[in-house]
């Protein structure tokens, strides 16, 4: 087959990974100076650190500090290979895959392509919602917060301005939560001191979650201290609330009840992106694509999945498959690693490490195996945790940076607008 991607050509079998998330990227950096020959595609070059968008979202880290070009880490490492391309199709019979680039055989094919927003099938929330799954999407709810703020200070209408001014967030996982936290603490320290023309008593915060609880992959106290912190900080949190509709004005509720706001947050929800060429038998709910303990599409020929967009259908402790969570992603990376490096096969077993959450300053909660707590103690841990968790030493120090600075200040410097340049036509 036609070599479209400039790749060494030696006898070294090849592994195919799409997608350059935590999975793709753990897999690969596990496979260096493997006898592989590994291939790393994406549309984006560079990884994400997707816990923290929620920080770029309300300015309180740069995006770059949470994205890190894939070429940087392969850089030194003869037989990695990164290219920006789109998957198109698959052809597992074959052995190759096909982009907007062309072809490439593969003789291991690993797809981690993670999920994207899942709006259940609403055309509205899909056209008037505000996702926060990419940077772009976060730099976007960024910039859509404070031209927000910029419009109401242009009018002297309270209506307006309290549209303008207040946020609805959809979904009490731990996005929905630490967005809350994360805005309502805006509104209490920051946006005063850059507005002091407006009322911020028209400022409100609303979090939507459609179950009876915060938090549902975490413990029922955890979600309930989440509760009473997102309270304390104002945010009105309305349970067993599902949205039935907007039109980017109104949110439509149950029992014909209606809130008024222009921000509409949605974090409630994700599933897997479709690709062309996967049989249908290995789709699941949500999206997500059915392997095996081995991470495998049963009959598929080297064929796998890891990350969010798989689905191990035979582990019946996790009978919806395992949680969506970056732990996830990065234990079957290192599992499917070995697997192909010893070419035994060994089964998958998710250690759970515990789960943290942040609301804000000083307001976190952890569930560690064997002991749960929250407060103090737990947002040192999740400020530890996730900054370990950064790629790149640089990026580590900004973002301790910016976090010394917020925490001290209750400031943040980086509430910048910056659009899309859009070239006008000539007239």
């Amino acid at each position: 087959m036609k070599n479209s991607f400039n790749l060494p050509q030696n006898k070294k079998k090849r592994v195919v990974i799409i997608g350059a998330g935590f999975a793709g990227l753990k897999l690969a950096r596990k496979l260096i100076n493997s006898p592989f020959q590994v291939v790393v595609m994406d549309k984006q070059n560079f990884h994400q650190f997707q816990p923290l968008f929620y920080q770029v979202a309300t300015s309180g880290i740069e995006p770059s500090s949470i994205s890190f070009p894939v070429r940087k880490i392969f850089q030194k490492h003869s037989n990695l290979h990164f290219r920006q391309t789109e998957l198109l199709n698959i052809d597992h019979e074959q052995k190759y895959v096909i982009t907007s680039n062309g072809p490439l055989s593969y003789d291991y094919l690993v797809i981690a392509t993670g999920v994207t927003t899942n709006y259940f099938g609403s055309d509205n929330l899909e056209k008037y919602g505000l996702p926060m799954k990419t940077t772009a999407e976060a730099i976007n709810l960024r910039n859509r917060i404070l031209s927000s703020f910029e419009k109401a200070i242009l009018t002297d209408d309270a209506d307006k301005q309290s549209k303008l001014m207040s946020v609805v967030v959809v979904g009490g996982g731990p996005t929905g939560v630490e967005l809350s936290g994360a805005i309502a603490e805006m509104r209490r320290y920051v946006l005063p001191k850059d507005y002091p023309e407006l009322d911020f008593s028209r400022m409100k915060i609303y979090l939507y979650e459609a179950s009876d609880r915060l938090l549902n992959g975490m413990s029922v106290e955890a979600g309930n201290k989440a509760l009473y912190f997102l309270k304390e900080l104002g945010v009105e949190v309305h349970l067993k609330t599902p949205i039935v509709d907007y039109n980017g004005d109104k949110v439509s509720l149950p029992d014909n009840k209606v809130k008024y706001a222009r921000n509409l947050l949605w974090t409630a929800g994700v599933k897997g992106r479709f690709i062309n060429g996967i049989p249908n038998e290995f789709w699941m709910r949500s999206g997500r694509i059915k392997v095996d303990s081995f991470n495998q599409l049963e009959g598929l020929h080297n064929v796998y999945a890891i990350g969010d967009i798989s689905c191990i259908s035979d582990d019946t402790e996790f009978e919806n498959g395992h949680p969506q969570v970056a732990q996830v992603a990065i234990q079957q990376a290192d599992n499917l690693a070995r697997n192909i490096l010893k070419g035994n096969k060994k089964k998958f077993k998710y250690k759970d490490k515990g789960s943290l959450a942040t609301i804000g300053r000083n307001m976190a909660v952890a569930d560690l195996p064997g002991v749960k707590f929250s407060g103090v103690f737990a947002w040192f841990l999740w400020l530890f945790v996730h900054l370990m968790a950064i790629v790149g030493v640089k990026n580590r120090f900004f973002i301790f940076v910016n976090w010394a600075q917020s925490y001290f200040s209750r400031d943040q410097s980086l509430r910048v607008l910056i659009q899309p340049y859009i070239r006008k036509k000539s007239v």
